[in-house]
């Protein structure tokens, strides 16, 4: 289904017409509104009517998220305060948090791409979604559950946490659509397992999984173990949260809502403008957003950007699913390794479980890599030789992927702690990095 046939469906020429005039109307607004915007663009010798094609777009500077630190709390709202209808943060490892705010149209908006990305994936008014997403300052749970509304269908805002319950909630509620992260998804699976439920009797049929990078091989275990089609949505709390793009029922990437959300690629080092096809960082200009609108915001997500229309009816760009990000890149060796690399390696290996563990380390001023692997309950009894082979058969796999050498540590069943929601992947010791 495609609840916005006006606008996902609208040719090339029309949309590029629209965002032009969006892209204009927010320049004015950033422009009056927003001093760091103002002066950006006046150090920019860039006027509003200056851009008049989407080429004119690379004359504008970038935003990053130390600009949002910087400004931080409220420094880059449009509106006053009193005007703010709800605030969102996101923190990080370091620094302050990224704060941002939305009006009562705002919130419209922040609905109606929510509706189209749920209907993107077959969800109707009939559906009853079980939001696993948390609530409160991060955006996950509220998007969602704001476009569930309006698209009709029953929400349960059950949050993270309390898995057992969120499994009884499942089965005695009759869920058939389960908003969460990959990662979550799986431990879903797990504890369902453990727990005597036999998932293949609920009516779950759809899986929105986002928030954190997963794979395809990843995909596979999840529709395998909960037995749903699993959709990647994408989203960013400086952007507007859950909604920004979605699969739709082919699969063959993301589907970018361009009316709202303007995208570009960008080589990550340089700053130029990528052609199509190109590999290279995101980065999105919101166009609609009234209390927060931000500018050539870079993601430091790495993504590939398809325009042609999609067999499903749908115009708009689409995303490949996020290879890595420039900022989570392990450099090792003077090699770049993303730990979705890895990922993707080991799920192809029969015998492990899809849980791992990324560690860095610094021995006699050289880095080395470790990958902890769980093995499955039967294979972990089993003979030594079988679990050497096994070990010796992943090493190989992720050092033909990396180009590096690698240790493997096999580990036993539920070793690796597991988390409610986004994984953590990565331990790197070479270094700490202090708060602040």
């Amino acid at each position: 289904m495609i609840w916005s046939p006006e606008y996902e469906c609208m040719s090339r020429e029309r949309l590029e017409e629209l965002q032009i005039k969006r892209l204009q109307t927010t320049l004015r607004r950033v422009r009056d509104r927003v001093p760091f915007y103002r002066d950006r663009l006046n150090e920019a010798g860039i006027k509003p009517e200056d851009i008049r094609s989407l080429s004119d777009l690379r004359h504008i500077p970038f935003t990053t998220k130390e600009d949002l630190r910087a400004n931080y709390p409220f420094g880059l709202f449009a509106v006053p305060v009193d005007e703010v209808m709800r605030i969102h943060a996101s923190s990080g490892t370091t620094g302050k948090m990224t704060v941002v705010g939305y009006t009562k149209g705002d919130i419209s908006v922040w609905a109606e791409v929510m509706a189209r990305a749920l209907a993107s994936t077959g969800v109707t008014a009939k559906d009853l979604i079980h939001i696993a997403y948390g609530y409160g300052l991060f955006t996950g749970g509220l998007g969602v559950h704001y476009g569930g509304e309006l698209l009709g269908a029953t929400v349960v805002p059950v949050s993270g946490g309390n898995t057992k319950r969120q499994l009884q909630i499942m089965r005695d509620f009759g869920t058939t659509v389960l908003a969460c992260t990959p990662s979550y998804a799986l431990y879903m699976a797990e504890a369902a397992k453990d727990g005597g439920i036999d998932i293949d009797s609920l009516p779950l049929r759809v899986g929105i999984l986002g928030a954190e990078p997963w794979s395809e091989n990843m995909r596979k275990e999840i529709e395998e173990k909960l037995g749903i089609e699993a959709y990647d949505i994408y989203g960013m709390s400086e952007i507007i949260g859950p909604g920004v793009a979605i699969e739709c029922s082919e699969h063959e990437g993301l589907h970018v809502f361009e009316d709202h959300f303007l995208v570009e690629v960008i080589h990550p080092d340089t700053g130029e403008s990528l052609p199509p096809g190109s590999k290279g960082e995101l980065v999105f200009t919101s166009l609609t957003k009234e209390a927060f609108p931000i500018i050539r915001y870079r993601t430091r997500d790495i993504s590939i950007l398809n325009y042609r229309p999609c067999a499903c009816g749908r115009t708009h760009a689409r995303m490949h699913r996020v290879l890595g990000r420039t900022d989570d890149m392990l450099v090792v060796r003077g090699v770049n390794v993303f730990p979705s690399q890895i990922e993707s390696a080991l799920l192809d290996i029969s015998g492990t479980e899809p849980h791992y563990l990324i560690v860095v380390d610094r021995l006699n001023n050289l880095d080395e890599l470790e990958i902890w692997v769980e093995v499955s309950d039967e294979l972990f009894s089993d003979q030594v030789k079988r679990l050497e082979d096994l070990g010796k058969r992943i090493r190989s796999s992720i050092e033909s992927t990396l180009g590096i050498s690698v240790r493997v540590k096999l580990v036993e069943p539920r070793t690796i702690p597991r988390s409610e929601g986004k994984a953590k992947r990565v331990v790197d010791r070479r270094e700490v990095y202090p708060e602040g």
